[in-house]
């Protein structure tokens, strides 16, 4: 059975929380994606672009977005895998592509 974990008024963010999903191993759906063009005909929220995962990864799902949300939106990672400095706003290294770790986050930027 399919849970519902977030949704968006446009596809931007669900997308970007969708990645975050994936690269964390939890396979989700999103849907209505392409319903902003039914909006007026159908209640506006209904049209809403969202993110659906199967109930044993709902909890993980959840706390997962709860914490990329929460995640300062300036500051620096390290990456484990080569060592290059990476902005937060990157959830891959650009030089060996490795996932960034919620918890990697540099507040001094440094």
């Amino acid at each position: 059975m399919l849970k519902q974990v977030y949704t968006a008024a446009t596809p931007l963010m669900p997308g970007f929380i969708q990645e975050i999903l994936k690269n964390a191993g939890i396979p989700c759906q999103q849907r209505n994606y392409f319903l902003n063009g039914a909006m007026g005909e159908l209640p506006f929220v209904e049209t809403w672009p969202s993110l659906w995962v199967e109930a044993a990864y709902e909890q993980q799902a959840l706390e997962l977005i709860q914490a990329t949300l929460q995640q300062p939106s300036t500051g620096f990672w390290t990456c484990s895998g080569c060592g290059e400095t990476l902005e937060t706003q990157f959830q891959n290294c650009w030089q060996c592509g490795q996932a960034a770790p919620p918890s990697t986050a540099i507040a001094d930027g440094k």
